[in-house]
C-alpha cells in the first residue's frame, strides 16, 4: 500500500452507518480500511470493464481477427495431434 493522503468526504448517513457496522463486525479494522477496500474493488470493476471494452474493439480489428484465426487453426492441429496421441495410449 502506498503513502496515505488525508482527505475529507461526505457520505450519505446510511452508508456511514453501514460502514461502521461492517467495522464492528470485523469486516475491516477501520472506516479508512473499509473505504479503501471498497474503492479498490470498484476500481477493479472499472478496469475489467475497460479491458473488456478493449477486447471488443480488438474483435472488430481485421488484422487482429486474421491473426486470431491463424492461431486458432494452428492450435486446432496441435489439439488434434494431442487427442490422437492420447487415444493411441
Amino acid at each position: 500500500m502506498g503513502k496515505a493522503v488525508r482527505t475529507t468526504i461526505a457520505l450519505p448517513a446510511e452508508l456511514l452507518e453501514a460502514t461502521d457496522r461492517a467495522v464492528r463486525e470485523g469486516k475491516a479494522r477501520s472506516r479508512n480500511e473499509f473505504l479503501s477496500m471498497a474503492l479498490r474493488r470498484e476500481l477493479d470493476v472499472l478496469e475489467r470493464a475497460r479491458i473488456d471494452e478493449d477486447f471488443g474493439y480488438m474483435s472488430e480489428d481485421p488484422l487482429y481477427r486474421a491473426e486470431a484465426e491463424e492461431l486458432a487453426e494452428e492450435f486446432d492441429e496441435a489439439s488434434w495431434e494431442a487427442l490422437r496421441t492420447t487415444e493411441e495410449r
